[in-house]
């Protein structure tokens, strides 16, 4: 199957301690930390084309403009939606809102790449 424009993929969470800005070290309040949605916005992006690519190729975030917009408490449920919206090449972007159980979150626009898993994993340990 072939990477399109409309294709969609979801994640989702419950918000627990260890996922909070406090815990993550990324604020002072035990509230869901934006790196987390960020992580899973992400992964709603992998899903949405999980089933697109080869055994030896991946994607690998390299763009991420993300609003974050309410805070959510921990124990409610947190969900990321996202949409490819173009493909160039060998780069896809994305559009992708998360909503807690009382709504919306964030939203974000992100960039993903599609390569080769062994050649990046080569490249990046050559670095040691």
């Amino acid at each position: 199957m072939e990477i399109s424009v409309g294709m969609k993929g979801q994640a989702s969470t419950v918000a627990e301690r260890e996922d909070t800005a406090k815990e993550v070290g990324s604020g002072d309040l035990l509230v869901y930390a934006t790196p987390c949605m960020a992580a899973l916005m992400e992964g709603a992006a992998c899903e949405a084309i999980a089933g697109c690519l080869g055994e030896d190729k991946t994607t690998v975030g390299t763009a991420l403009h993300l609003e974050h917009t309410s805070a959510t408490p921990v124990g409610m449920e947190v969900t990321a939606e996202a949409e490819v919206t173009e493909v160039e090449g060998k780069t896809i972007t994305f559009q992708i809102r998360a909503f807690d159980e009382a709504g919306e979150i964030g939203k974000a626009t992100h960039t993903r790449v599609i390569v080769n898993t062994q050649k990046f994993l080569d490249k990046a340990y050559s670095k040691l």
